[in-house]
């Protein structure tokens, strides 16, 4: 069975990574969009996970790069 493609151009993408948990490690139940932006880099030097998380992680450090994480904000579901 094949996997649904990932469309970039989704707007809901950031919905879903402004919302989405880290589901192991150091800071495993932060908010995707809440992690240090070290613990990113550190994703970043040692490869990013495989599939959606790693996709997502990815998004997240160019976000945090060009400072925008600040567009994230809004976006988090109470």
């Amino acid at each position: 069975m094949e996997k649904p493609e990932i469309n970039p151009f989704d707007p809901n993408l950031l919905v879903e990574l402004a919302n989405t948990k880290m589901p192991f490690g150091k800071y495993q139940g932060w908010l995707l969009c809440r992690l240090p932006e070290a613990y990113v880099v550190w994703f970043k030097q040692k490869g990013f996970p495989p599939g959606k998380l790693g996709m997502q992680l990815a998004t997240l450090h160019e976000i945090q790069l060009n400072g925008l994480i600040y567009l994230l904000t809004p976006l988090i579901k109470k």
